[in-house]
């Protein structure tokens, strides 16, 4: 990924733990490394295919003026949330936020808080088996259409699917979802179960029905086998629910696991299905 660098951007801005910092005022000295695309701007010398570092320095100026945080960490976690929001050609950056005249009472050159933020491409699986399972479906997709820290959000065809895991009931409709996010793995997580929690869903027998169901799929190229969150989810390789509706937007896509692609992975499991 291209990078462009702003270096030792100058602010004076209002933010610290003391209130005399927030009253009074002091500098705050900025390095940014935006990383984004930027072959197509240099083959065709056009500002529109680029971003432009001038209106980053003054979003940047402005949004630090403009608020008041008692932490520094504070200062740079919203501003980095901002600069992404608001640049959209920017895909990742780096954010080094210094503090030349924090209130320390010793010798020193600065304190700083360095952090990298991005979209990343997360992957979701969609179902319902319960009452009006499309309109249930619709809702779930809206939400996540509606997050402001996801975006490019694109559905798989959806399909009916015989229940999974021995329990008794009604067929499902089935799909998956590819989108970019800003939040990291376990805030999606939380962000999904409060949906599903909207959409009246129960979680009374395991495999059981459900009105919403929404399962990190793939995050990036995030691992965990935490109780709380699987990724990549553990048993997608025998589920043909789950590799179908994928094969649709993320053929080529890599479980970071076991090295196969999703097209690999569902020709593995349509040829065990033929050799039973």
């Amino acid at each position: 990924m291209d990078e462009i660098h702003i270096k030792n951007l100058e602010v004076y801005a209002g933010h610290g733990v003391y209130e005399e910092e927030n009253r009074n005022g002091q500098l705050f000295v900025a390095d940014m490394i935006l990383y984004a695309e930027l072959r197509k701007a240099g083959l065709a010398d056009e500002m529109a295919l680029s971003t432009s570092y001038g209106e980053v320095s003054r979003f940047a100026n402005r949004y630090l003026r403009e608020h008041t945080f008692r932490l520094i960490e504070a200062a740079a976690e919203h501003l980095a949330r901002e600069l992404l929001l608001t640049f959209p050609k920017v895909e990742r950056l780096v954010l080094e936020l210094k503090k030349p005249e924090a209130p320390i009472g010793l010798p020193f050159s600065y304190v700083s808080v360095k952090i990298e933020r991005g979209w990343k491409t997360a992957y979701l699986g969609i179902g319902s088996n319960m009452g009006n399972k499309r309109e249930f479906l619709d809702f779930g997709l809206q939400e996540i259409k509606n997050h402001p820290e996801i975006k490019d959000v694109c559905c798989s065809d959806i399909i009916t699917t015989a229940p999974y895991g021995g329990v008794e009931q009604d067929d499902f409709l089935n799909g998956a979802i590819e989108l970019k996010t800003l939040l990291p793995p376990y805030e999606l997580l939380a962000f999904l179960q409060e949906t599903e929690k909207k959409a009246g869903r129960e979680r009374k027998v395991r495999w059981g029905p459900r009105t919403l169901d929404l399962d990190i799929l793939f995050y990036q190229d995030f691992i965990s086998d935490d109780i709380r969150l699987t990724v990549p989810h553990p048993d997608m390789a025998n589920r043909r629910f789950v590799l179908e509706p994928l094969m649709e937007l993320c053929p080529g896509y890599r479980n970071p696991v076991n090295g196969k692609s999703v097209r690999e992975m569902l020709e593995e499991l349509e040829g065990d299905s033929v050799g039973r």
